[in-house]
């Protein structure tokens, strides 16, 4: 049971900065978190092929494999544990190819620790929750979305605006957004009723 309860308070960092894998890590500890830090995709992907943490921050600028690579390697969208990419604010197109590469959020640097806890704590709680609710699949065009798509849609068609949704989802507005534009265009929805009309069946 102790060895179940420290994996499920596991967070592996993976950073080549070894400034940036210190500094999480001290927050991380402080919150009672076990840390793992990793310097390079290869290692990390090693490790995360046998072990599951409760979340995962990988730097989107990686010697040898990217972080879009790296989410790839792990098929990202099906892994069971939310993975948060860190980026600059320079790299924002980055980050939001690695949302649509099954990438759970984005944290910008610099970090506020206590931002960065209060995202990682609602993602793994958010995570936990997926299992236990349904994502609606039953109309035309479901089968083009992912689970994460389908589940922002639900919030979407129920009214939700972008922030309502990413706290729910325990996910940013700005995630929310990058879903949303997937979803419209994948559908072929011109904007929230279209999207409802779809759902329903009258589209």
């Amino acid at each position: 049971m102790d060895a179940m309860m420290k994996q499920n308070k596991a967070v592996y960092i993976v950073d080549d900065d070894p400034a940036v894998r210190d500094a999480l890590s001290v927050v991380f500890e402080a919150e009672g978190f076990t840390v793992e830090t990793f310097s390079d995709g290869d290692t990390f992907i090693r490790s995360a092929s046998r072990t599951q943490p409760a979340c995962i921050l990988l730097d989107v600028h990686m010697p040898g494999r990217s972080g879009i690579e790296i989410l790839k390697s792990l098929n990202a969208e099906d892994y069971p544990a939310p993975i948060f990419i860190i980026s600059g604010q320079g790299d924002i197109p980055m980050a939001v190819e690695a949302i649509r590469s099954g990438a759970f959020d984005f944290i910008e640097k610099p970090f506020d620790a206590d931002s960065v806890i209060e995202r990682i704590n609602l993602g793994i709680t958010a995570m936990q929750n997926r299992a236990d609710k349904g994502t609606g699949n039953g109309f035309e065009g479901a089968d083009l979305l992912t689970r994460r798509e389908r589940e922002v849609l639900n919030e979407i068609t129920g009214g939700a605006s972008n922030k309502e949704a990413g706290r729910i989802l325990g996910i940013s507005p700005r995630t929310v957004e990058v879903h949303r534009a997937r979803i419209m265009e994948k559908l072929g929805a011109r904007n929230a009723a279209d999207l409802v009309r779809i759902v329903l069946g009258h589209g």
